[in-house]
């Protein structure tokens, strides 16, 4: 069976520490044909052959390390995809516009041809990554809206419960990019064009939620693979910020999920298993799941680093 990467340009990568290189590099360890496959290179065509130009690479890791040391790749090949073959669907968000165009291709390629596709692009178009975890009687009091009026009496109902201060995010990026914490007591009429000119930038909904002041001791991010957990983290923000991000500069170590969270975990597992989303990366604050990530679960070199145990390998033993 063949495994063909669908990401981002080697360019735009963090090398040393991509999740779906160190992945990659994983699959042929144990022997699987893996390939990359680019934007520029990806088409559908609903009748006859569907081949498409991909990439075999050479990767070697640091030694005594989760890290790549080198990755390289080959001339293009072409290749006829089938139903033997898996596409791993492994684009970075943002979730915009082009995104889901891609989505809606890879969903007709599963349906025309038979190619299995993880994780299943039903999944990821029906579970936003915030929105999904806010579904949860569990999660934080939290607006979504692009509406100054709405936002304005969201932030008096705080501020009726002697909340001083809040997060605002969008609704589709990453790694803590757009993310910004906002003092209530300021003129509301300031925040409000505040938020207006943030839902301006992010063209729509803006999240508006209290401030957790949990953060500033860790998020947990957790990766669980068909239901089962691969490893946890804890992310501890950089002094002086709020943003445990590690691309921000959060620093982390290993984490043992309570049991509330392993709950909270199991009860989101099942529910997206059922749509074919297998590989999440939860982020935890406090007991609460704040976000779901199913697009393209990353920081796996990460958490086998902190670990000391190839998690990559733990999933292909569970595929």
């Amino acid at each position: 069976m063949r495994h063909i990467l669908f990401i981002d340009p080697l360019e735009k990568l963090t090398i040393k520490k991509d999740s779906t290189l160190f992945f990659a590099h994983a699959l042929k360890e144990q022997g699987h044909e893996v390939f990359m496959l680019f934007e520029k290179d990806f088409h559908f065509i609903n009748r006859g052959k569907a081949e498409l130009s991909c990439y075999p690479f050479e990767s070697s890791m640091v030694k005594d390390s989760y890290y790549i040391k080198e990755f390289k790749l080959g001339g293009a090949l072409r290749l006829d995809i089938s139903k033997n073959d898996i596409l791993h669907m492994r684009l970075d968000p943002p979730f915009d516009t082009r995104y889901l165009r891609y989505l809606w291709m890879l969903k007709a390629m599963r349906t025309a041809i038979g190619v299995q596709v993880l994780n299943n692009p039903d999944g990821i178009l029906l579970y936003n990554e915030k929105l999904a975890a806010l579904e949860k009687p569990s999660s934080l009091e939290t607006f979504v809206g692009s509406g100054a009026n709405d936002f304005v009496k969201f932030v008096e109902r705080l501020k009726s419960q002697n909340i001083t201060s809040a997060i605002l995010k969008p609704l589709d990026l990453y790694q803590g990019i757009g993310v910004e914490k906002i003092e209530l007591k300021t003129d509301i009429n300031d925040l409000k064009e505040h938020f207006l000119k943030r839902a301006n930038e992010f063209q729509g909904p803006v999240i508006i939620q209290p401030f957790d002041e949990k953060v500033l001791e860790g998020e947990i991010r957790s990766i669980f693979f068909k239901g089962v957990e691969i490893g946890s983290i804890v992310k501890v923000p950089p002094k002086g910020s709020f943003l445990a991000n590690i691309a921000q500069g959060a620093t982390y170590s290993v984490a043992e999920l309570n049991a509330v969270q392993k709950k909270n975990c199991a009860v989101l597992c099942e529910e997206l298993s059922l749509v074919g989303a297998d590989w999440l990366a939860f982020d935890i604050l406090g007991d609460n799941i704040s976000e779901v990530n199913v697009t393209c679960p990353g920081l796996l070199v990460e958490v086998s680093d902190a670990m000391k145990k190839n998690l990559a390998q733990e999933i292909l033993s569970l595929m």
